[in-house]
């Protein structure tokens, strides 16, 4: 029989569904920002080798999480185009909740959800399995990598890392020119849709703007809507995308 969960029950259950996970581990949600008791038991479950498979549908993904993904060889992630669903599931149990896979979507939001047990209800537990794994065929995995180079943001002083991910089809993911989040690669529309609500007040296209499109990294105002590539990559982003700059 299913059970109604509220925020805290939710947030308990789904750390509990991870760590009893010995097979397979499936976890949709469209935004993802993983807090780090969820990433200290994926990384767990990442060193005994479980089939972990993450499907999410913002593509705001910050370097950081990028890393981490990159970093668990038994995690395979993929972008689902449109996802609402809020999904997660091991071999023997499943949630079906509003919450998202996102730190400050269990400490602030209110939520709600369903827990269901294969053993109790194994008619309910496929449905959810069978959808769950539908959504898996229809993403396009993505394939995470790392800059060797770090690059260092002079107004932070702090080193990171330019990050590149890939999808199968072997095109880039960009990077938003004002907010550095991850969106689809286009110099025709190297923003947000929040990020170009804001430009759009103005609709300056030599404005500085902080990240290159292409590498995601610092831009320091170098960038603007009329040159959304830092100069230094031009070359390589005509090679990968085929584009006159």
């Amino acid at each position: 029989m299913a059970k109604f969960l509220e925020t805290t029950g939710i947030s308990y259950h789904l750390q509990q569904l991870i760590n009893k996970a010995n097979e397979k581990l499936v976890l949709i949600s469209p935004y993802l920002k993983i807090n780090e008791h969820i990433k200290q038991s994926l990384e767990d479950k990442n060193r005994l080798k479980i089939d972990i498979r993450v499907v999410y549908g913002k593509n705001e993904l910050q370097p950081e999480e990028n890393n981490w993904l990159k970093s668990m060889t038994s995690i395979r992630s993929s972008f689902c185009k449109d996802l609402h669903a809020k999904c997660y599931l091991n071999e023997n149990e499943a949630i079906i909740t509003s919450m998202n896979l996102y730190e400050f979507s269990q400490v602030h939001n209110n939520e709600m959800g369903i827990y269901i047990e294969k053993s109790n209800d194994p008619v309910l537990y496929q449905d959810i399995y069978n959808e769950a794994h539908r959504l898996i065929r229809i993403s396009d995995e993505i394939i995470v990598s790392v800059e060797k180079a770090p690059v260092k943001d002079n107004k932070t002083n702090i080193t990171k890392q330019a990050v590149k991910v890939e999808s199968k089809n072997g095109k880039q993911t960009g990077y938003c020119i004002r907010t550095g989040v991850e969106i689809p690669f286009n110099i025709e529309k190297p923003m947000s849709y929040e990020a170009f609500k804001s430009w759009n007040k103005h609709a300056d296209k030599d404005y500085p703007e902080k990240f290159c499109h292409f590498s995601g990294e610092p831009s320091n105002g170098e960038n603007s809507v009329n040159k959304p590539i830092l100069h230094k990559y031009w070359k390589k982003a005509k090679e990968i995308h085929g584009i006159g700059l």
